[in-house]
């Protein structure tokens, strides 16, 4: 017998056939010191601009909320295959702000996470204090040599078709903070 005070409820599913090289991210930034609030205010506004200009191959955008203290602020992406997610992240907007954020200590820190319909993750913190995502529980290494770009953390067999927006000999070195 049905009661009056329960919902009709439903469950879907999805075909996704038709996108076999299919890539989802997770990107996140997250304010740890005062000074790093402001770019965090003013980084959804210039997304969302970078969005209207519809890359190639992006299916789907969503933005997210972490946490309030500290503020972590994030988006999901949904990429028609791995070739195009690369060529928008190594070009205009995104890498400009790759780019200043890897050059400089700005008062956040950024990451992602990327997960392959055809097998694979791979992901890479930048300023982010432990345990987020993955780090919660793997093994944390330098993103540096082979670790150093999605392609190779991936082990993505075919060239890279755009130049990253920096190389590696070009951001300071860095050391993993001892309350890590």
């Amino acid at each position: 017998m049905k009661r009056n005070d329960q919902q009709t409820r439903t469950r879907f599913t999805v075909d996704v056939s038709n996108y076999p090289d299919l890539v989802v991210i997770y990107l996140g930034m997250r304010v740890n010191e005062l000074r790093g609030l402001l770019p965090a205010l003013q980084f959804g506004p210039k997304l969302e601009k970078a969005m209207k200009e519809k890359p190639v191959g992006l299916l789907r955008h969503e933005l997210l909320f972490f946490s309030l203290f500290p503020l972590h602020l994030g988006i999901r992406q949904y990429w028609r295959d791995f070739d195009s997610l690369e060529r928008w992240a190594r070009t205009g907007a995104h890498a400009k702000w790759w780019e200043l954020f890897a050059q400089e200590a700005t008062g956040y820190g950024l990451w992602h996470e990327t997960y392959f319909m055809r097998g694979g993750m791979e992901a890479i913190y930048g300023d982010v204090p432990p345990p987020v995502g993955l780090m919660g529980f793997a093994p944390v290494r330098p993103a540096t040599g082979t670790n150093f770009s999605a392609r190779s953390r991936l082990k993505v067999g075919a060239e890279q078709t755009v130049d990253a927006p920096i190389r590696e000999t070009e951001i300071p070195r860095r050391t993993f903070p001892a309350r890590w």
